[in-house]
This record gives C-alpha cells, structure tokens and sequence, in this order.
C-alpha cells in the first residue's frame, strides 16, 4: 500500500468516524420521534440518511487524495536530497516548506561532513604513497649503485684486462693481412664494444639526482670521468646560473641518456656537451660525429627517446634531435627559467 492510499484509507476512516460521533451527539440532544423520519427527509432528491455519509466520505476521500499526493512530492523531495548526498552533488532544495528546508539544512551538514571525510582519506592515502614511492625510489636507487660498484668492480675491470691482453696479441703478429690477426683484431673491436656498453650501462645505473651538486658541477664531474675511460674527444662549455632544482635533475638525467646512447650507437670520435643561459631559456646541446638515425622511426620504438622528451615537458621545456647519416647527432633542450 502506497501512501495515497494510506491517505485516502485514513481520510474515509476519519471522515466516517467524525460522522459517527457528531450524529450520535446530535441525536443524544435532540431526539426524534422515529428513524422514517430520516428516510423521507431528502436533500437533492436524496435521503438524508444516505446524503450526509456520502457527503461526509467524499469529503475524507477527497481529503486523503489531496494528503497523499502532498506527502508523496514531500517524500520524493527527501529522497532525492538523499541521492544527491549519496552522490556528493550540489543540494537543489525545492521550496515547499519549513520542514524540508530544516531536513535540507541538515542534509548539507551531513554532505560537508562527508566531503571533510573524503578529503582527509584522500590525504592520508597521498601521504601513504608518497612516502612508499619515496621509499621504493630509495631502495631501487641503493640498488642501482649496488650493481654498478660490482660490474664495475668485476666485469669492467675483466673487460678491460681482456682489451689489453688482446691488444698485446696483435701488437705481436707480423703479417696484418693473415687471417687470424683480422680476427683477433675483430675480438678486440668486441671486446671495445662491450666496454663502451659497459660504461654506458653504468651511466643508467648512475643516479639521477646530483646529491648537492649543481648541474653545472655534475655535468663537469660526469664528462670528467667519462674522458678517463673513453677513447673519445669530448668538449664542453657550461656556463653558471641558477636553476630550480627539479630542473637542474630532469636536464642531468637527459644528459646522461643523451651520453649513454652516444656511448652505445654512435660510434663517434667527438663529444660537445653545451650548458648556457639565451633569453631566459637553459639550453642544453649534446652533439655527436657518429652514424645518425632515423629520428622519427626510433623514437615511436625508443623507450630512453621519449624518457627524455617527457622529461623535458615535465620541466616546462622542449626537446629536439636533429640527425643526419653518417654526419652525427644533435640533441638541444630548452627550458624556461622561471
């Protein structure tokens, strides 16, 4: 049973009992002298034995739809208050009275709670895994110079040793055209090889931070020591200026990739690393003499190409390469200094 009829149920029962007791008052006082007298008293060509109930129980009927339909939109109006708290959508309170206005007054108080409650999960939960990822990018960073202190501790070394070894059997061979010298010489080209890849693996594995250092002193630091391990001529200008030092970490790690697939791919003789301050832009260059690439079709398949390009947006900035077959590689960053 819905609430109209509940209503109209409630109207007629009322209707019928007020009837009941205002006949029986009316009787008790005035008495008459026989009950066919209400019989053939008609109103409207109707007894009025039959009239008046009817009359009466129309008047509740009506009375209950009218009610019902009235709690009904008051009720709806309540419910989709309700949906709208659940959903956390803006309150939209029809005007129909002090007592919805009083419900929505404290359904709006129960939806801030509820947001309150929302914003503090969230914060909670963002604070919870910043300081996993903080602890993850700890970890993962010990590890990262964990393995680099052993492969270069271990198989850099043996590397090494082994291009020396190599070095001295071809130094003693006589005839350069025998077929064994061309493929000792082939060896030693390997084992060259492998040692650029070596010193490049250790540059990914490097960390990316400068851990107190300015760009600038990183930048030296690192093509420092790449000159000592390198047969490679490698020429840099770095100018001084200040940068933020979100900034300063995304251009040294572009760096490092930039250096790493120079070590690996290019096959060049010749390094310019270039670190200067145009117009309110930081410009870094990193560019090459070695074979070129295809920019457009390495990138699409490149996961240290767009590392570096999502870098340089994340700081605000733009990165291009420009590389042309057998004549080398050029690769310019440009952030704006905020």
């Amino acid at each position: 049973m819905n609430i109209i009829q509940r209503q109209i149920a409630w109207g007629a029962g009322m209707s019928l009992l007020i009837l009941a007791v205002l006949t029986a008052s009316f009787f008790t006082m005035f008495p008459i002298p026989g009950w066919q007298d209400l019989w053939e008293t008609e109103i409207l060509d109707i007894p009025f034995i039959l009239f008046v109930p009817s009359v009466t129980l129309a008047i509740g009927l009506i009375f209950g739809v009218l009610s019902g339909i009235y709690w009904r939109r008051q009720l709806f109006a309540v419910d989709t208050m309700l949906r709208q708290v659940e959903e956390g959508r803006q309150l939209d309170v029809p005007e129909t009275g002090k007592e919805l206005q009083s419900i929505a007054v404290r359904a709006e108080k129960i939806q801030k709670n509820m947001a309150e409650q929302a914003k503090i999960s969230q914060k909670l939960a963002n604070e919870k895994a910043e300081d996993i990822e903080s602890r993850m990018q700890e970890i993962v960073s010990q590890e990262r110079n964990r393995l680099a202190r052993e492969l270069h501790d271990s198989v850099s070394q043996q590397l090494f040793a082994a291009s020396m070894m190599m070095s001295a059997i071809t130094e003693t061979q006589q005839d350069p055209e025998d077929r064994q010298t061309k493929q000792l010489k082939m060896v030693e080209e390997m084992i060259h090889q492998s040692q650029l890849e070596m010193r490049a693996l250790l540059l990914h594995l490097r960390p990316a931070a400068l851990k107190g250092k300015s760009l600038q002193e990183g930048i030296e630091e690192l093509l420092v020591e790449l000159l000592q391990k390198v047969s490679m001529e490698i020429e840099w200008k770095v100018e001084t200026f200040p940068l933020d030092k979100g900034v300063e970490d995304h251009l040294f790690r572009i760096l490092q990739e930039a250096v790493s697939n120079t070590l690996r791919h290019s096959k060049s003789q010749n390094l310019e690393v270039l670190l200067i301050q145009r117009d309110d832009y930081a410009i870094l260059r990193v560019a090459d003499d070695g074979v070129g690439f295809d920019v457009e079709e390495t990138k699409a398949g490149s996961y240290g190409l767009q590392n570096m390009y999502e870098r340089a947006a994340e700081v605000g900035g733009s990165m291009k390469i420009i590389s042309v077959k057998n004549k080398g590689t050029r690769l310019e960053v440009k952030v704006p200094i905020m």
